[in-house]
């Protein structure tokens, strides 16, 4: 067990320090949309499936609530937190592919933004909800794994991809949420701590 600890440890670190170099700028592109969009009166909305929802639910929770200082709540939507929505809409398509893009349809407004977390970039899912944005004019932010997917070839110009340089899932979503960690500080203190 000792060695599959260390392992486990040493694997982290090691992604961490590849990431260090390979994703600070996309990281710092991402919090310049996110806070530009707040500057504007936009909303934050995420969606991912699996442990990519619970992730995307912190993110959410850390935005309204704050994390190092008191200040304002940031308008942010978890597009995974209704149950009752999302089993209607999966019920009455009998799919669960549009579950995050039906929400975007009624609740996004041009220039809001779109994160969306997808370990392998191939979620439907999640295609569909970066489809609808597109449709919308909504930047997204997509953080992905693997190879990036289907996801990356649907991504704009002006769209950001952060794709972790792993291809275990467990990874990829520990991953994810640092990423997410830091965007949430990143944001928090340019917005009031300036």
């Amino acid at each position: 067990m000792l060695s599959m600890i260390k392992n486990y440890f040493t694997e982290s670190i090691q992604t961490q320090i590849v990431m260090t170099e390979a994703l600070s700028q996309p990281i710092e592109q991402a919090a310049n949309i996110i806070i530009n969009a707040l500057l504007n009166g936009n909303k934050v909305l995420s969606c991912g499936n699996s442990i990519s929802a619970a992730n995307v639910q912190n993110f959410t929770a850390q935005l309204v609530s704050g994390i190092d200082v008191e200040r304002p709540s940031i308008p942010a939507l978890a597009l995974v937190s209704d149950n009752i929505l999302i089993s209607t809409i999966a019920n009455h398509y009998q799919q669960l592919n549009d579950i995050y893009a039906k929400q975007i349809q009624a609740l996004a407004v041009e220039n809001d933004v779109l994160i969306v977390l997808s370990t392998d970039g191939n979620d439907k899912s999640i295609i569909h909800a970066v489809q609808e944005a597109v449709i919308k004019d909504l930047p997204v932010i997509a953080i992905t794994g693997c190879d990036g997917g289907t996801i990356v070839g649907l991504l704009g110009q002006n769209d950001i991809e952060i794709r972790i340089p792993s291809h275990k899932e467990r990874t990829i979503c520990e991953m994810q949420l640092l990423v997410l960690n830091c965007l949430c500080q990143l944001i928090e203190n340019t917005l009031f701590l300036r």
